[in-house]
């Protein structure tokens, strides 16, 4: 038999939503030892009267409200064996699992105190995959909050704090700390246990295997209290007892000069690596960078979609500790730090001489890729260069990811920049030769265009398409939030890009990640990750010069796909599909292995150990 697990309900009014909760909670819950207690902080709308018509609970009734937590303890002090699951009477439970994968989860591992799981509102929003909280401003943020719920965060992860609306905590762990901390009324109580349990050892796991719906502050509503009031109150307890702590969190420091705020594959990759540079324990300060070239010397917003960000740029800027330049490498020089890093990569077989400069100018330089260490070797960089490779999240691209597919044709995806870099003339050029209107295939290309010197319908009139051609669809400068992205991928059913150069290439990565076959140029630094075990390779035809894209590119080169070889990989995996799969889930494996954002902080993290 299973561990016995007491589920703990507060209620204070809101009989409506209790009993909508509770008619979900016997309902759709399999798991075979386990009793219901409700405590109840005096309730004046009828509550008590349908509470004690029900026979399967066991009812407090309070005299007075009590709170959040003095009324939770008073229920915590009368359970003395088995676990305690707290749960909020405004959920819905619909997943019949739910506790038995919580109870799981709990004991995979012997130093997992608390779990918690995702929640979603009734409109389709995430609400809540765990919580953080920063000393500058020691306002609780619930990670997720407010974004579409398209499956993210559908693993297990360690988290520095959960709501205690859906909270599974072990036995052992009630027993060292006792009930919930009684200096709180309500809000705050429930970081504060968790910080507590870690500091003893026990890890707070959000179990994303388990979704609840929440209805969220339905005590205070339908009560009419003041939630600020409270808030601030249980804030400054909070504040008292943990703001020496978490200002002691870092173990290291790094200044990242970019750009985060504008529309550049350096802006979101740099946000991604200070976010998992934080969660390494790295206090990071910002500082704008630009120059010429790419970052564009235009004025950041001050305000990004990332409460993280937003708090590292409030950060006084620090140049006595390493400092990392990440741009085009002709922004290297703007490096302030005592010790001075340059990141940056390019596509073609060399880099221009007034990059090589500024490199040499470095204690070091980090590029993503193995191709683009030997080519600014083979410019003249002479310098340490290191390796340190960007990545995804995989919390928001992997196989669960919500897809909208509504048609049954086969869909081919690419996504790119129009541009000669992409070869947007060779895929278009391809996919018509190797297909006919006939074939149950659609092409979805979403494509940007920030030159406003490039007529992209022009373009496409100029390479004479076949009027009865197979299916084309455009999205153009179509703005999709970055986070979704990978409901796109999801929604296809191979990614293709002819490209003749990349200097990362993470659109291949994020395809990859997502599961999907791919069909890529087998050349320049995507070759790092994507190769024949996991994705088809596009011959190169030839090398051309490159410096139609750029004047700084005259005397490099970058690979011309062959367009013949690409028109038999496009008939290839549509008349293999099932291989086609199975491939792109491999590729899946090996990204999430091996490629996220997490590993390539890890990475830096290492270095930045070195050169202390």
């Amino acid at each position: 038999m299973k561990n016995k697990v007491s589920i703990i309900v507060l209620t204070w009014n809101g009989l409506t939503y209790t009993k909508k909760f509770l008619k979900s909670l016997f309902g759709n819950t399999d798991y075979d030892n386990y009793e219901v207690i409700v405590v109840d902080n005096c309730s004046t709308d009828g509550t008590i009267e349908y509470l004690e018509r029900i026979d399967n609970i066991r009812l407090i009734r309070n005299k007075e409200n009590l709170g959040f937590v003095r009324g939770n303890n008073i229920a915590l002090a009368q359970i003395t064996e088995g676990d305690v699951v707290l749960l909020n009477n405004d959920m819905v439970i619909e997943q019949k699992d739910w506790l038995t994968i919580l109870n799981k989860v709990a004991y995979e591992r012997d130093n997992v105190g608390i779990v918690g799981c995702r929640l979603i509102n009734d409109k389709g929003q995430l609400l809540h995959a765990g919580t953080y909280i920063y000393p500058e401003t020691f306002w609780g943020q619930q990670i997720g909050g407010g974004q579409k719920d398209i499956n993210q965060y559908t693993g297990n992860r360690e988290v520095e704090g959960i709501v205690f609306a859906c909270a599974y905590i072990k036995r052992e762990v009630l027993e060292k700390l006792g009930g919930l901390n009684e200096a709180f009324f309500s809000y705050f109580e429930d970081t504060d246990f968790c910080l507590r349990a870690r500091d003893i050892g026990y890890k707070t796991i959000c179990c994303g295997e388990v979704t609840l719906t929440h209805f969220q502050n339905i005590s205070t509503e339908v009560n009419e209290v003041s939630f600020s009031d409270i808030f601030l109150k249980s804030q400054k307890s909070f504040k008292e007892i943990w703001k020496s702590s978490l200002e002691n969190k870092y173990t290291k420091k790094m200044a990242w000069h970019s750009i985060i705020n504008f529309p550049s594959g350096y802006a979101v990759s740099a946000k991604n690596f200070m976010l998992a540079l934080d969660k390494q324990h790295v206090d990071i300060r910002y500082q704008y960078v630009y120059g010429k070239g790419t970052p564009f010397p235009v004025d950041e917003p001050k305000v990004s979609n990332n409460y993280i960000i937003d708090i590292i740029r409030r950060r006084k800027f620090d140049t006595n500790i390493p400092q990392v330049v990440y741009g085009q490498g002709d922004v290297f020089k703007r490096n302030t730090g005592i010790y001075k890093i340059g990141y940056t990569m390019l596509e073609t077989t060399g880099i221009p001489k007034e990059w090589a400069e500024q490199a040499n100018s470095m204690d070091e330089v980090w590029v993503p890729s193995s191709f683009n260490v030997e080519t600014f070797r083979n410019s003249g960089v002479n310098v340490p260069i290191y390796v340190m490779p960007l990545g995804i999240d995989p919390d928001f691209f992997n196989l669960k990811i919500k897809s909208y597919k509504k048609h049954s044709k086969y869909t081919f995806l690419s996504v790119f920049e129009w541009g000669e870099r992409k070869a947007p003339e060779v895929l278009l050029r391809a996919y018509t030769a190797a297909f006919s209107k006939s074939d149950d295939v659609v092409l979805v290309c979403k494509v940007f265009n920030n030159d406003g010197s490039i007529n992209v319908n022009e373009q496409i009139r100029k390479l004479q398409l076949p009027s009865d051609g197979p299916e084309i669809i455009f999205l153009y400068n179509y703005n999709i939030p970055d986070y979704q992205m990978s409901t796109l991928y999801r929604s296809a059913d191979c990614f293709v890009l002819p490209t003749r150069g990349e200097g990362w290439g993470m659109p291949i990565l994020e395809a990859m990640a997502c599961g999907l076959p791919t069909i890529a140029t087998g050349w320049s630094s995507q070759t790092d990750f994507f190769n024949t075990d996991n994705g088809y390779l596009i011959d190169v035809k030839r090398f051309i010069d490159a410096k139609a894209k750029c004047p700084y590119y005259e005397g490099f080169q970058w690979a011309d796909p062959d367009e013949d070889h690409l028109i038999e990989l496009f008939r290839y995996v549509y008349e293999h599909q099932e291989e086609a799969r199975i491939k792109g889930m491999r590729a899946a494996e090996e990204v999430k292995e091996r490629w996220t954002w997490e590993q390539a902080a890890k990475k830096m993290v290492t270095r930045l150990d070195a050169i202390r």
